[in-house]
């Protein structure tokens, strides 16, 4: 499948279409709240409230809207059939139940790969991967105050097959291995890879183990996108990006088969599909 920035190229296009929740007169002693988004696991929803109201997901304090009310909530590949968003403003709360959508997550084989990448033993490499995991945890707990994702993502390569979708369950080397929690772009060793939204670089790393050539973007309250397996780096941490700006170059560093983009986003400790926010919009302002 070879693409330019389409819209959901098929996989889970219904269930991904943003939906709203109408924003009519609160109650007494409740907040203003608007949600939208892709109500489904590995989804999102974007929500406006009163600026600074403290978000709960599940009755755990995990948030807060940024100065112009905007917050962004994760669901993760498992997530449970409802989940409950409450904003709080002084002693003022509004609660909304969604109903996360499941979604079927295909089966995919990845074979030919060097086994150190799959099962790796060896002591000195085993020690390795310990930092690398200490350094990534240390970039995903990063929690920028913005709301960078407020007009959603452009897709960060101009052309692409996907040859892997996200939550795929994977089957390395014949092993069964955690699903996939990336998009992988096919394209050609070398193309630009671009920002997909405004950010800040928090992570930038060639030669990791598994991910190889590896950046991070902090978006806002949480939400962190990633790039896998460049052949080249171009940003450093810290460096402010906006949208469209240049990453890198397409590889196949590190746990790879041939050259591609492996996209990926957290928010929080909770894995999402990017391919989703691909044009997603914040809800407007409340009357």
């Amino acid at each position: 499948m070879i693409g330019r920035r389409p819209l959901l190229l098929g996989f889970g296009a219904a269930l991904a279409t943003p939906r709203m929740l109408g924003a009519s007169a609160p109650a007494q002693g409740a907040v203003d709240l608007v949600l939208n988004g892709a109500w489904r696991q590995g989804g999102y929803a974007l929500g406006r409230t009163e600026p600074r109201a403290l978000i709960l997901v599940d009755g755990e304090a995990l948030s807060t809207a940024s100065t112009d009310g905007l917050f962004i909530v994760g669901f993760d590949r498992d997530a449970p059939a409802l989940a409950e968003i409450e904003v709080r403003s002084g002693a003022r709360s509004t609660r909304r139940v969604l109903d996360v959508a499941p979604y079927a997550f295909p089966s995919t084989r990845v074979d030919g790969l060097p086994p150190a990448t799959v099962e790796p033993s060896d002591p000195a490499l085993l020690d390795r991967i310990r930092q690398e995991v200490a350094l990534k945890t240390e970039a995903f707990a990063s929690r920028a105050d913005a709301d960078d994702f407020r007009d959603g993502f452009i897709w960060p390569l101009e052309t692409y097959r996907i040859s892997s979708e996200w939550g795929a369950q994977r089957i390395l080397n014949g092993t069964p291995a955690r699903p996939h929690y990336g998009v992988d772009l096919a394209a050609p060793a070398g193309t630009v890879i671009r920002a997909p939204a405004d950010g800040r670089i928090v992570f930038t790393r060639p030669n990791m183990h598994f991910e190889g050539g590896l950046t991070l973007i902090d978006h806002g309250q949480g939400l962190i996108s990633a790039y896998l397996h460049q052949s080249q780096l171009d940003v450093t941490p810290n460096q402010p990006v906006r949208r469209g700006d240049p990453l890198g170059r397409v590889g196949m560093t590190g746990r790879a088969t041939g050259p591609h983009l492996c996209w990926r986003l957290k928010w929080r400790d909770r894995n999402l599909d990017p391919s989703l926010l691909v044009g997603a919009r914040a809800p407007r302002r409340l009357a």
